[in-house]
């Protein structure tokens, strides 16, 4: 029997509904640059302080991380496993290297699983090209239109959706190696893509502006690499939870089923602006274009970050709102919520502390951030309280990230600080 977390939406706010959220993209411990707690019992325990009640498994690729997968996980519904009254589905992502019309190609791909079984088939074919015991994320460098088909003839359920859309270096419309088009990186087998992740430095706004795009379900996952940035970016539905159900809720983007997204504010992510880290340069579009995208102190070529090559394949205005999208929601992290209101550093023991005392008291990060009455979470802290308030508000301010550097946020300035909660 399939659990589903009570959620109360502002939609609904006077009924409880049986609805949940998903994180479909995450890594084990078995990728590089993971933490070691990206286990399954870290995956669990940190998914309930989250609010995730389906989490993609991240990696089945992987051989030891597989047969973990196959000697803890309890099938429970048609794609949907449990451990430990988690949910997970099955997930892996792929890095795609190769060369097409002259140009050298770097692409991330998710690949949906709906059982072991097949999950093993997936396996057995992507490891003819690659060493699969490397990394969680292994590298093939065949193009996707000579392996992906080989995937499709396993099962119909094998789903395919680009990862983190639109980064730079590593996506299938990046600035640095990626296509500017669906078509043109899928061919004749575009109509197999019905989704994309928008990754951390776009939001459903700026894939909006792309009219090519209006039939692309949008969804969005943490990408995480450690247990608490689980849910960063997450999906909500209130469907059936079973493998089928979801992806026709993904695929139909029914309002109904598929409720909404859960981003990022998109200027917070690592490449929303242009620039060079090292030289510490960052750069709106507009600047970057002036200098014909050429750093000012090096000298060298900008990364070109997010917002610049939205802006390049758009062929609608800023704040373009197509009718019967699914609708999103932007947050900050509890715990970035909490550094500053305390004046601490995320990662301090202090934050630490104070992040554990409000989920002990007020329940899951998500249903904090998202639903809990302000005056509910000013009896635990004041302060956290008014942070969420101006989160929820938008009336927050960022310094946009660029080149590989997370931009940074500032909730309370001095004008807010003087803001009564009610």
């Amino acid at each position: 029997m399939i659990y589903y977390k009570l959620i109360r939406t502002k939609l609904t706010s006077e009924v409880w509904k049986l609805r949940f959220i998903a994180d479909f993209h995450i890594h084990s411990r078995y990728s590089r640059a993971t933490s070691k707690d990206m286990n399954l019992e870290g995956l669990s325990k940190w998914a309930k302080i989250k609010g995730i009640s389906l989490l993609g498994t991240g990696d089945f690729t992987h051989p030891l991380w597989f047969q973990e997968l196959k000697e803890n996980l309890k099938e429970e519904n048609y794609g949907i496993y449990s451990y430990n009254h988690t949910y997970f589905i099955l997930t892996s992502e792929i890095s795609f290297i190769y060369s097409q019309n002259k140009k050298l190609r770097r692409i991330h791909l998710i690949i949906f699983a709906p059982s072991l079984e097949i999950a093993f088939k997936i396996n057995k074919i992507l490891g003819k090209f690659s060493d699969l015991s490397v990394d969680g994320r292994p590298t093939i460098g065949k193009s996707m239109l000579e392996v992906l088909p080989l995937l499709w003839e396993i099962s119909e359920d094998i789903h395919i959706i680009p990862a983190h859309a639109w980064t730079p270096w590593f996506s299938l419309f990046g600035s640095n190696s990626g296509f500017d088009s669906i078509e043109e990186a899928f061919g004749e087998y575009t109509d197999k893509i019905f989704a994309i992740e928008t990754g951390l430095s776009s939001d459903p706004p700026m894939n909006w502006r792309l009219s090519f795009l209006d039939k692309i379900s949008l969804i969005s996952n943490s990408d995480a690499h450690s247990p608490s940035k689980i849910g960063r970016e997450a999906n909500m539905f209130d469907c059936d939870m079973n493998y089928k159900e979801i992806f026709d809720a993904i695929k139909s983007q029914d309002k109904n089923r598929f409720l909404f997204t859960i981003e990022f504010f998109p200027e917070e992510g690592k490449y929303h602006y242009d620039g060079h880290r090292n030289c510490n340069i960052s750069l709106h579009p507009k600047e970057s274009i002036k200098l014909k995208n050429i750093c000012p102190v090096c000298k060298k070529t900008l990364t070109i970050g997010v917002l610049h090559r939205i802006e390049i394949l758009a062929d609608r205005e800023e704040g373009f709102t197509p009718p019967n999208r699914i609708p999103y929601v932007n947050l900050v992290p509890l715990e970035e919520i909490i550094a500053q209101a305390i004046n601490k550093d995320p990662s301090s023991p202090y934050v630490q502390k104070e992040y554990m005392r409000l989920i002990e008291n007020l329940g899951d990060e998500l249903s904090i951030l998202l639903y809990r009455d302000i005056s509910d979470i000013a009896k635990v802290s004041e302060r956290v309280a008014m942070g969420i308030k101006l989160m929820r508000d938008k009336k927050i301010s960022i310094k946009p990230g660029y080149d590989g550097v997370y931009g940074k946020i500032e909730i309370f300035n001095n004008e807010e600080r003087q803001i009564s909660l009610f």
